[in-house]
Formats: C-alpha cells, sequence, structure tokens
C-alpha cells in the first residue's frame, strides 16, 4: 500500500455554516470522487465539502487536486489514481478505508472524450480502446473494490457518471456512446447484485455541458455554451457543472436512501421532447 500518496488532513466532525444555512447532508460520510480535480468532480467535490463529507479526490492531474485540497483544508485530500489501473484503484479504496475508518461514496465519475465528431469510418481501433479504457474499465474497477468494503458493511452508495447520449443518439461520437451505454448497464447490473447488502447504486447522466473534456473539441467554450443554448429544450438556461453536483448529492444523501438502479438523465427534458410538430403548427417558435 502507498501511504505516501495520502495528503494527511485532519477531520474533526462538525457541522459548517454557509451563509445562514448548516449544510451537513453528509455528515460523517467518506468519499471518493474520481477525476475530482477538473469539472463535474471538482463541483461535487466542493459540494460533499459543504455538507460535511470526508472527500478523497482521486485523479491523475496532480496540480489540480493538490490545489482543491491546500485550498478546502480541512475534510479533502488527494490521491493520484489511474482508474485505469487496479493496483492504482485498490491502493485508493485501501488507504482511504485505512484513514477514515470506512468508506460510504465511491462516485465514479472520471472519464475522457475521444475526438470531435465524426463518422465511424474515420474510428480508429485506439481510440475505441482508450475510451473503453478510462470510461468503462475505470468504472468496473471503482465499483468493484468500493464493493469490496461495502458489502461487509452492509451500506454504502455507488455511484457513475454516464450521459444523457445513452438515451438520446446522434449526442456523441461512437467510442464515447458505447462507452456510457456500458456505464448505464453497469449501473443497473450492480444494483440488482447489491441490493440485498444495503449499497444503493445509481448514475447520472448529464447532456452536453462544457467542462474541461470538452473544451478544445473544435470549438472554444463560448462556442460550446452558445450552441448548447441554442440546443436546448429550456430555452435560457444551460446545464452547468454545479447542477450536476447537486443531482449527485441527492443521490449520495439520505434524500436518495430508496433510489437504487436509476439513471437519473439531466437534460432538461430533451430526450423525452421532440417539438417538431408543435413547431409545425405554429404552438412553438
Amino acid at each position: 500500500m502507498n501511504w505516501s500518496s495520502l495528503a494527511w488532513c485532519i477531520f474533526p466532525v462538525k457541522a459548517k455554516v454557509h451563509g445562514d444555512s448548516i449544510l451537513f447532508r453528509l455528515q460523517g460520510k467518506v468519499a471518493i470522487v474520481t477525476g475530482g480535480a477538473s469539472g463535474i468532480g471538482e463541483s461535487t467535490t466542493h459540494l460533499f465539502w459543504k455538507n460535511g463529507a470526508k472527500v478523497v479526490i482521486a485523479d491523475i492531474q496532480d496540480e489540480l487536486g493538490q490545489a482543491i485540497s491546500d485550498k478546502l483544508g480541512e475534510n479533502v485530500c488527494y490521491i493520484h489514481c489511474d482508474v485505469s489501473n487496479e493496483e492504482e484503484v485498490i491502493n485508493l479504496v485501501d488507504t482511504t478505508v485505512a484513514n477514515f475508518g470506512h468508506l460510504d461514496i465511491m462516485f465514479n465519475n472520471a472519464g475522457i472524450v475521444d475526438r470531435p465528431f465524426g463518422s465511424i469510418l474515420d474510428t480508429t481501433k485506439s481510440d475505441l480502446e482508450q475510451v473503453l479504457r478510462v470510461n468503462v474499465v475505470g468504472s468496473f474497477l471503482g465499483a468493484k473494490h468500493a464493493a469490496r468494503v461495502m458489502v461487509p458493511q452492509r451500506r454504502g452508495c455507488i455511484l457513475f457518471t454516464a450521459s444523457a447520449c445513452a438515451s438520446i443518439a446522434g449526442m456523441a461520437t461512437h467510442s464515447y456512446a458505447v462507452s456510457k451505454h456500458g456505464v448505464v448497464g453497469l449501473s443497473k447490473n450492480l444494483a440488482a447484485e447489491l441490493g440485498q447488502y444495503g449499497v444503493r447504486v445509481n448514475c447520472i447522466s448529464p447532456s452536453g455541458l462544457v467542462t474541461g473534456s470538452t473544451a478544445g473539441q473544435g470549438a472554444t467554450p463560448e462556442q460550446l455554451e452558445a450552441g448548447l443554448r441554442k440546443l436546448g429544450n429550456l430555452k435560457g438556461k444551460i446545464l452547468r457543472a454545479e447542477d450536476v453536483a447537486k443531482a449527485v448529492l441527492y443521490l449520495a444523501s439520505d434524500d436518495g436512501g430508496y433510489v437504487s438502479g436509476h439513471n437519473l438523465v439531466l437534460d432538461g427534458g430533451f430526450s423525452v421532447v421532440n417539438p417538431t410538430i408543435l413547431k409545425a403548427v405554429g404552438l412553438i417558435q
């Protein structure tokens, strides 16, 4: 076990006051957030911390991850972890449990996109394998080793970041879509197995949002955001990483205590709405 990979912290048990509200929906909980150094993972780390959790950030972006840990201070630590490497995932989970006594929440969020849109004829085998290695294998390994410690506890929550592209065709590259369909299927299968041990398993499927992984995909963040505003169903609104983090908090907390096997799609209704006919008859513009 690589004990040196953990940035040591002191974890006093107390509620934190933010503005006029005392937030402690995760008080006493220990959480791992993979891909926690940027994007959805970073927003979730902050929100979990505000709600009283002890958070371990797992990422390969060492400078970003350590900077967040240093900024938040108590109750947040950083561990370098390539989620596609099983030895590093084992070390992540074992070090967390050894130091904090238990693991309550495993958020398998780390993921990559392969490239801008393109035909399957242009997709290489290496494109597919790289995306599957991180998005599917990484999620599988994180869930496997979280379950290893949660089953004896008879409690726990395993979460995944999937994508609305698993519900709507044509929203992503073929490699990415395949990977996120796999994550949704894994989540449901695990819920069937682990429910008997009191372990809940769910996934969150956001539609398009601008994060570090999407920036640079042939457009500027401003261009991407403008495009998302035009394509979304809820006009004037756009999905942000903070919105996804709030959904993750719900599923991780006792508020979602009877939710398991669910794929929470965050797309503003896009996947269930086709306004073509309403536009044709002039009811909407």
